[in-house]
């Protein structure tokens, strides 16, 4: 008798511990996906020295700069973000298009290639479709060769909205999550 109850409390208890740990895990990826704005560390104005972006983000335009957001928050398709262009003495603002697990290819076009993403061509705000020239695709092309068509894990492809090409992925490929600074808010 003395053991079917210790079997039971046993049993009991491996059961509680298991549902707590269903319950607290469940909270943990349903956090991880929601914005997390406790993990902004300090929120910057920030002007803009550029026309890449237009007419989203325009020359001169005052931003707001969430630093740290990407420590506790994902990455999205379309975020803008400020990135650190190494060599570059002000970092960059550009749109997140390609994400991890997203396949990418390259198409000759008559007047240069296109970005297949995920299959469809890859278009700016305007839906224009980016046309890249001969030394875009030769840098973007030995990311495509390297990783089989496929963005890896903590990598982006970054893009301005100017269809004919800015300072983006087309100049310096695939971009690694610890050199986004942070995310834009127009």
């Amino acid at each position: 008798m003395y053991q079917k109850n210790i079997f039971k409390i046993a049993t009991l208890l491996i059961l509680l511990i298991l549902f707590y740990s269903y319950i607290t895990h469940r909270d943990i990826l349903e956090n991880t996906e929601k914005d997390n704005e406790e993990c902004i560390t300090k929120i910057e104005n920030y002007t803009v020295n550029g026309v890449s972006l237009e007419p989203i983000i325009y020359d001169n335009q005052s931003v707001k700069i969430l630093e740290m957001y990407y420590l506790c928050n994902s990455v999205k398709r379309e975020d803008i973000v400020l990135y650190n262009y190494f060599g570059n003495k002000n970092p960059l603002i550009k749109i997140i298009k390609g994400i991890p697990d997203d396949t990418f290819h390259l198409q000759k076009t008559g007047n240069g290639w296109n970005i297949l993403l995920n299959g469809d061509l890859l278009v700016n705000s305007k839906n224009e479709v980016y046309v890249l020239d001969k030394t875009a695709h030769n840098i973007l092309s030995l990311y495509e060769k390297d990783y089989n068509g496929l963005i890896p894990e903590n990598t982006y492809l970054i893009m301005g909205n100017l269809a004919t090409g800015s300072l983006d992925s087309t100049h310096f490929g695939l971009v690694d999550k610890g050199d986004i600074l942070g995310k834009v808010v127009c």
